[in-house]
């Protein structure tokens, strides 16, 4: 298994990963094992492969996991990141105040669900975290409130919930981690 930048050649296995788990597409059961609710475009992962802000987990020659991450910028053109972002400038972090130029939305994270509760996703998240620590100290997420595996995941990881808001009738967390690991 190996965790790595996205390339322009990932985008039909990133495209399957997200469409098999779906907010959307899936039953009230299937709901319980974890999910994605935004879903991204070819345009949209074509954009931010340039930024290089995907990466994937990779098995045998397939894309088992992935994780975007941009600039605030980058994620404004979903109505809920603007909203995110006003609250967070009203939030101290390890002693610093959080704003779009020192911090980065990390987020949708997916990963297969056969390798739920793996290595995986400690390792993209660990590639993903040294990657954007060059540019930012601070990564900032959110999670559905239903969504209770994908904050357990999170929570192992040691990101710290820092806000809880609603947004379009949903209910979230807002989390945070420092991108240097002290």
């Amino acid at each position: 298994m190996i965790t790595r930048i996205a390339a322009e050649s990932d985008i039909e296995e990133i495209l399957d990963l997200q469409s098999s788990n779906l907010y959307s597409n899936l039953s009230s059961t299937e709901l319980a094992d974890g999910f994605v609710t935004t879903p991204i475009t070819v345009q949209q992962i074509k954009t931010i492969l340039a930024q290089e802000g995907l990466f994937v987990v990779e098995q045998n020659n397939k894309v088992v996991g992935y994780a975007f991450t941009g600039s605030w910028g980058y994620f404004s053109q979903w109505d809920i990141f603007p909203y995110m972002l006003s609250r967070l400038t009203q939030i101290q972090f390890h002693g610093q105040t959080i704003t779009a130029d020192n911090s980065f939305q990390y987020g949708p994270v997916c990963i297969a669900k056969s390798l739920r509760g793996t290595i995986a996703f400690p390792q993209l998240f660990a590639t993903m975290r040294s990657n954007l620590a060059k540019k930012y100290p601070i990564g900032i997420t959110f999670i559905n409130q239903i969504n209770q595996r994908s904050l357990k995941a999170h929570q192992k990881l040691n990101l710290k919930i820092i806000d809880e808001f609603e947004f379009d009738r949903n209910k979230y967390y807002t989390l945070a981690f420092l991108t240097k690991v002290e």
